[in-house]
This record gives C-alpha cells, sequence and structure tokens, in this order.
C-alpha cells in the first residue's frame, strides 16, 4: 500500500482529526482512539510488540476526556508521517501513513486491514 494524504484537518472542539486520502477515501479518528493506538515504543509495550498495523484491541478501548486525549499540537515527521503533541506532553508515537489509514475506524478500513 502507498497511502498519501491529501488534507489533515484537527477539530479540538469535536476532538476528532480528519485525513482525506488520495483515493478520495475521509477518515475521520476520534482523539481517544488515536492515543489509545499510539505506535510508539512506551504505549506498545516494548519495541518486540511494534508492528505496522494497530492492534485490534484498540478499536474497543475507550479513553476519557484528560489531558493525555487533549491534542496540543500535530507536527509533520518527514513527507511520512505526523506526530501528535498531547496535553499530557507526551510526544513519541510517530504515525506514518499506512498506520494512519490501517487507524481508520469505518467499516470498510476495518474489513481491509483487519488481520
Amino acid at each position: 500500500m502507498n497511502e498519501k494524504p491529501t488534507g489533515v484537518n484537527a477539530s479540538k472542539s469535536k476532538r476528532e482529526f480528519t485525513v482525506t486520502w488520495d483515493d478520495g477515501h475521509t477518515s475521520v479518528y476520534p482523539f481517544g482512539l488515536l492515543r489509545a493506538a499510539c505506535p510508539c515504543a512506551q504505549c506498545r509495550g516494548g519495541h518486540e510488540n511494534m508492528k505496522s498495523e494497530p492492534d485490534a484491541e484498540v478499536f474497543s478501548k475507550q479513553m476519557e476526556d484528560s489531558p493525555s486525549t487533549r491534542l496540543a499540537n500535530i507536527v509533520a515527521t518527514g513527507s511520512y508521517a505526523l506526530t501528535i503533541v498531547w496535553e499530557d506532553g507526551h510526544d513519541y508515537g510517530i504515525y506514518n501513513w499506512h498506520y494512519l489509514r490501517a487507524l481508520c475506524p469505518c467499516d470498510e478500513c476495518r474489513k481491509k486491514y483487519a488481520k
């Protein structure tokens, strides 16, 4: 897969992050899902647990509104990813385009990327 975004938007009032992809698909991510699926080694439980797709359990994990699920900033990481900075200071996760697309919570993407 060679996913590329054509637009990225974050709404702090709606607490959601939206990516429009080059194939015309739009992914809407609740902030809680993004934080639950943080791809950093610390959140994944060590380097040995890191993989290119999110763990299935992140889609059912409920995270309350707190500094850990409030977006502070989004930083481009080269041309291949974004780093999300959370209000609690956590900023270790690099969300590459493939990982973000595999994290899309819509039914179509869940069927396509679920393993």
